[in-house]
Formats: C-alpha cells, sequence, structure tokens
C-alpha cells in the first residue's frame, strides 16, 4: 500500500527485454542498503517489485498485463518517474489509501495557468469515468490529488506549485499519457451496488 505522495523522483537507465518479461533498471536517490530484495514500490502509481539493486539503481521486472494496462509500455532510458516506498504501519498518511494498481491510462486534455496553481483536465477512459467524483480522490501518475470537477469522461485537478516542483506533473501538456488509479472505497461502493 502507498499514500500518493511521492518521496523521489528517479530516473529510467535501461531498459531490457527477458526471456519472461521487461526489465527496467531505475536511478534513485533512495538510501538502498534499507531496500530489500522483494520490496515493493510505487513507479508513476504502479506497484512494482525490486529484484536487483546497486548502489545508487534497483530493478523491476514488469508484466505484459502492467505494460498493457499502463504508461510503461512506452518508458525509455532517461524518463523521469515518481517513485515511492510502501508505507508502514504508523506512517503519517499524508496523501490517500492508494493499492499501486494502475486502473487505465487517461490523455491530458489541457494545462492552463490558474493563479499561482495549475489546473490539469484529464480524459479517462470508460467506464472508469464512474468511479470519479467531485472533492474525492484520484491517483495520477502515483500523486495522489484532489478531484475539482467531473464534466462526463473529463475530470480537473489542481497542481499547486510544490506538486509541480517535486513530481514529474510539472511535465504534462495536451495530449501527455497518465496512470490513474480511481479510490479504492469508489471501487468497493461500485461493485457493492451492482451486486446488493
Amino acid at each position: 500500500m502507498f499514500t500518493g505522495i511521492v518521496t523521489d523522483v528517479g530516473r529510467v537507465r535501461s531498459v531490457r527485454e527477458t526471456n519472461r518479461d521487461r526489465r527496467f533498471e531505475i536511478e534513485t536517490a533512495f538510501d538502498l542498503s534499507t531496500i530489500a530484495i522483494g520490496a515493493s514500490i510505487s513507479h508513476a502509481g504502479c506497484c512494482l517489485t525490486v529484484v536487483e539493486k546497486g548502489a545508487d539503481w534497483f530493478a523491476v521486472e514488469v508484466s505484459g498485463e502492467t505494460l498493457a494496462m499502463s504508461t510503461l509500455d512506452a518508458w525509455t532510458e532517461g524518463r523521469r518517474i515518481n517513485l515511492e516506498r510502501a508505507a508502514r504501519v504508523g506512517d503519517e498518511l499524508g496523501g490517500h489509501i492508494v493499492s499501486g494498481h494502475v486502473d487505465g491510462v487517461g490523455e491530458v486534455i489541457s494545462v492552463e495557468s490558474e493563479g499561482g496553481s495549475h489546473r490539469v483536465r484529464i480524459r479517462v477512459p470508460r467506464p472508469l469515468h464512474r468511479f470519479i467524483a467531485p472533492k474525492g480522490s484520484i491517483t495520477v501518475e502515483g500523486v495522489s490529488l484532489t478531484v475539482n470537477e467531473v464534466e462526463d469522461d473529463v475530470f480537473g485537478v489542481n497542481l499547486i506549485p510544490h506538486t509541480r516542483d517535486v513530481t514529474t506533473l510539472g511535465e504534462l501538456k495536451a495530449g501527455s499519457r497518465v496512470n490513474l488509479e480511481i479510490d479504492m472505497l469508489a471501487r468497493y461502493l461500485a461493485r457493492f451496488r451492482e451486486t446488493a
């Protein structure tokens, strides 16, 4: 589990096809002596398992399912990515409860200045739009955000300068593809309603 509060922006150092999956090596400022092989780390919202590590990098292997459901299929060397280590019992929950299971890929429609912040509008694939509500939570590229407005299959979020500065969301522009995870509570409420 994660909170959607990014703690490092890493960089893809290499991409390689293996006989099983796709392998990414990620450069990071994390203290790797505190990260075990088998640890879970959120990569732009995708929970991936550390399979090897070096002095300032670690490796993950990504399945075809994850590549098909996320933006990871388009990752190349040099790409910057939001990273978050798994939450521990007792950690501050500054964002919301995030599983690290990407539900789909959205498309940025617009990015506009709004005072000192930026309003980002994102089109979400159907039928995920039914899980998004004003003032609810959503994870975009691994970042916990509050939904400001929803209009059919487009929702808007507001990015304060701090969020733009310490994550990759400051790089978004119209046409950018983003990993989305809907709020876990919304998912369970919708399922309950369907089956009750």
